[in-house]
């Protein structure tokens, strides 16, 4: 004869699926340098979700962290240059600095290149939607890789060296004179031409420029504006994620 659960068990045993769906849909993220420098990942996780690697960590040329996000985190990854922390985790960083020291509690100051995520869950048919984003401007080369996943699974990536090819009027500087970063033409000039806002509010009216081509020519698939989604928003399903700082 089978057992009825009462209220109480039956509560239990509804959460214990719900932890177990969870579980089931979690989603590796492998960050990797490649680069022949320390970098320092910052990450900013969206809708109240717990910080991925506390905000942001040191990552020595060579090495890797996984980080496990939980069905439906929304968030982005980047690269820190040029830093310098103390031993209480105090400090500042040349590109990519998020203004609370190691551990970031907000986004990354432009110029900095970005990894975008937002993962499903078991609800919508765990689809995610990921990209590799120019439009807060670029400091270091970055690839995402979907492994393991089904669906296009695109890879997303600028491994070009657009510092290289940053037009002066778009370049940040280091101490040294070397170009660390390249501006977009948004936070450069500001004008709603190229930030896509006021009259040009819509991808009509806001068409690619010439600076976002430059952009888009060293890095078709990574976003270039503002309405660049065409050929820079990708998908897949049920999937971890390698994310390679100076990818080749």
């Amino acid at each position: 004869m089978a057992l009825i659960p009462n209220s109480k068990t039956s509560a239990l045993f509804h959460l214990l699926l719900f932890l177990l769906g969870n579980v089931a849909y979690a989603t590796v993220f492998t960050l990797e340098n490649h680069c022949s420098y320390t970098v320092w990942p910052g990450t900013l996780s969206g809708n109240g979700a717990a910080l991925l690697g506390e905000g942001g960590f040191a990552l020595a040329p060579g090495s890797a962290v996984q980080l496990t996000a939980p069905a439906g985190w929304s968030g982005r990854f980047w690269a820190r240059t040029g830093c310098s922390f103390d031993a209480s985790g105090s400090g500042k960083c040349v590109t990519g600095d998020c203004g609370s020291g190691l551990k970031c509690s907000g986004g990354g100051v432009p110029p900095a290149t970005l990894a975008e995520f937002t993962l499903g869950s078991a609800s919508n048919g765990n689809k995610d939607f990921y990209d590799v984003s120019l439009v807060d401007g670029y400091n270091v080369g970055m690839g995402v890789r979907a492994t393991g996943g089904t669906g296009d699974c695109q890879y997303a990536g600028c491994v070009a060296d657009v510092n290289g090819v940053c037009p002066a009027e778009l370049q940040v500087r280091d101490g040294s004179g070397a170009v660390v970063a390249c501006k977009s033409a948004c936070l450069a000039l500001n004008t709603a031409e190229y930030c896509c806002t006021g009259d040009h509010n819509t991808p009509q009216t806001c068409p690619p420029t010439h600076y976002s081509e430059i952009f888009k020519n060293a890095c078709p698939t990574a976003y270039s504006y503002a309405y660049d989604d065409a050929s820079s928003t990708c998908t897949c399903s049920g999937s971890d994620y390698r994310i390679t700082f100076c990818s080749t």
